[in-house]
This record gives structure tokens, sequence and C-alpha cells, in this order.
């Protein structure tokens, strides 16, 4: 099933047919599931079983075999099932749009689920605040060529993207995959929310990398869907950053006119008080007038993308130097571009690559 299948969608409940397009087949394979895994999801849940329940039972599967292939040496095998696993439960914590106990339970279970992927995934965590953040650094074979930090938004964090960790790793460059204030753990956990100085938490990444001698050379950031704006905005703040990528992001975010959108939002801010979370999306305005972009910017658009029109990305080509900001737009694409994940990750990769490290670096 995809976003497409509205007459599909019409034979399901409500809450069924929501969360099929809010997770549709594109976006579970992009963000890392087996897509056997996400067709018996799609499947299961259409049947009557509840998302997160089914979602968890296919990751309990896929350990199983995880461990039945450790005991025969079959590493590679392992690793493919934890990281299948991982992604399983990234999406069963999806259904619970509040942090609740049951939605905190399948988050430590991914994270731990996440963490087994060691050494090849390394976890990493930053004191900030009273609380701590999260994420996970894949570095490649050999020393670094550049780094490039990637965050979601309101409801896909961290190891949702190792799929992108890959075509970054497969580059020469290192990725870390950021947990900011609002997503993860940091917030399940540590009680990190989104507020107006969340760029400050997303800016203790960029320390991060800076204080690694493992790390050297530039640092990119990738934000995707409304972490998109996060990483606009840093890029604005910060002259650390020397490339960005926004994906499918709000640069006016507002509260959402659905209750399930509205939820999630409020989660990210960590409170039920609508007038704070309003609050709260207004001091994150994107304004090109005072907020200018002055590394390169590479602006990702899909012509199909319910959440995100072009008018509302707009706003970030503006901020930047039109000598360095490139747009590419999928007239198909589906948010965040999930149906064309493989020509998405070549195009960031190569493109973070070039500017980082490569033929557009200055001064090289």
């Amino acid at each position: 099933m995809t976003t497409g299948d509205r007459g599909a969608d019409a034979a399901l409940p409500p809450l069924v047919a929501a969360q099929h397009r809010a997770m549709p087949f594109t976006r579970l394979t992009d963000c890392g599931m087996d897509p056997a895994d996400a067709r018996r999801l799609l499947a299961d849940t259409a049947a009557g079983l509840p998302w997160q329940d089914a979602a968890a039972i296919l990751a309990d599967t896929q350990l199983v075999r995880a461990r039945a292939a450790e005991e025969n040496g079959h590493s590679v095998t392992a690793r493919q099932a934890r990281r299948f696993a991982s992604a399983a439960l990234m999406f069963a914590q999806m259904a619970l749009h509040t942090d609740t106990a049951e939605k905190r339970a399948l988050y430590a279970r991914h994270t731990s689920a996440t963490a087994a992927l060691a050494p090849e995934v390394e976890r990493v965590r930053i004191p900030y605040r009273d609380g701590v953040l999260g994420g996970w650094l894949c570095r490649p074979a050999g020393p670094p060529r550049a780094t490039v930090i990637v965050w979601g938004g309101l409801s896909g964090w961290g190891a949702a993207y190792l799929p992108v960790a890959d075509a970054y790793t497969a580059r020469g460059l290192a990725c870390l995959l950021a947990e900011g204030p609002g997503q993860g753990e940091s917030r399940l956990r540590h009680g990190l929310y989104v507020d107006e100085h969340v760029i400050d938490g997303f800016a203790r990444f960029v320390d991060l990398v800076e204080a690694d001698p493992r790390l050297g050379g530039a640092i990119g950031i990738h934000g995707i869907s409304f972490g998109g704006l996060f990483a606009a905005h840093l890029a604005a703040a910060d002259p650390r950053v020397g490339a960005v990528v926004v994906n499918g992001a709000p640069a006016t975010p507002t509260v959402p006119e659905f209750r399930t959108a509205r939820e999630q939002m409020a989660a990210v801010v960590g409170t039920d008080d609508p007038g704070r979370v309003a609050e709260v999306m207004d001091s994150l305005r994107f304004d090109p007038d005072k907020h200018r972009i002055r590394c390169p910017l590479l602006l990702l658009h899909g012509g199909r993308d319910p959440l995100a029109r072009y008018e509302d990305q707009e706003p970030f080509h503006r901020a930047a130097d039109p000598d360095t900001a490139t747009l590419r737009i999928w007239p198909d694409g589906e948010h965040t571009l999930y149906n064309h994940a493989a020509a998405r990750d070549a195009l960031t990769g190569d493109w973070f690559t070039d500017h980082l490290a490569g033929r557009h670096t200055p001064n090289r």
C-alpha cells in the first residue's frame, strides 16, 4: 500500500487508514524495514492487528533470526536481522503519538537493537541542560573525508536514517545520526524538548564532531521533514556548518489541524497547552530577511508531498546565496522523497562529498 491507494484506504477503519497514509510501504523500506516485513505489517494491520503489536512481532522474529545466525557464525546475517528489527521497532513506537509508557518501552527496545550493531554503529551521548542528547555515529572504513550530521523531525529519528548513513559512509563521509531535543531518547528518556532555544541543542552535535579527533574535515548538516527547519536555522546561525540539506520542511511551522499531528507536535514541545505549542512554533518561523544561509544549500522537494508544499520550503531557497543554492524537485515525490530513496541518497551523498571534501570545497 502507498499514499496513492485511496480506494484501499477507504475500506480501512479511520485510525488504520491514517497509519497507512503516514507510514506507507515506501517510508517503511526507506527507513530500513525488510520489504517482506513492510508488506506483512500493512497486511496484518489492515486485518485488524494493532500497528504497534504487529511491528513488535516482526521485530521479535528478526531478533530470533539474528540470535540463530550468531550461534551459527553468520555475523553478516545477524547484523542484517538486527537492523531490520531496529527499523520495525522504530515504526512500532510511531503508532503512539503521546509519550506513554508503552511508547517509551518500544523506543528503548529499538535503542537496544541498534546498540547491538556495534562497532559499526557507535552510540554517542552529550550532556545537555539536565539531560543527555543521544545519537549514533557511523564511520567509513578509512579516515573520514568530512562528517555529515543527520536528524529527523516529529516522529522518525536517529537510527531511522541508517540507510542514509550507508550512502554517506560508502563515499568516505562519517555520519552522525542525531536525536536532538524533542526527539528519540533525548526526549523519551531524558525529558529534553523543543523550545525557543532548540537550535542550541542541535549545535551540540557540531561541538561533538569538532571535539572528536577521529572526525577531521568539514561539517555538513542534513535535516529531514520538520528537522529541515532546525537544520536551516543552524546553518544560518553557525559558521561551522559547511553545507546544508533541507528535505521536506516547513519554513513557517503552525499547529496542525489534524488531531494526531497536533498530538505529535505537543509531545515534541512537552506540553498539552495549545497556546504554548503555538508560541514555540511561532518562535521557530524561518524568515529569509532575517536568517541568511551563507553555506551551500541543497533543497529537496517532492511534488506529491502532502505535508510540505514547495511554497512552504521556498523561503529556505530565498535565504541562500543563489550561486551556491541548488533546488531539486521530483514531480512525483512523496514526503521527504520516500519513493526515490536510492536516487535521493546518491544525490545528497555526492553533493556533500563535492561541497565538503571535493571539487566545490573552498580553497582547494
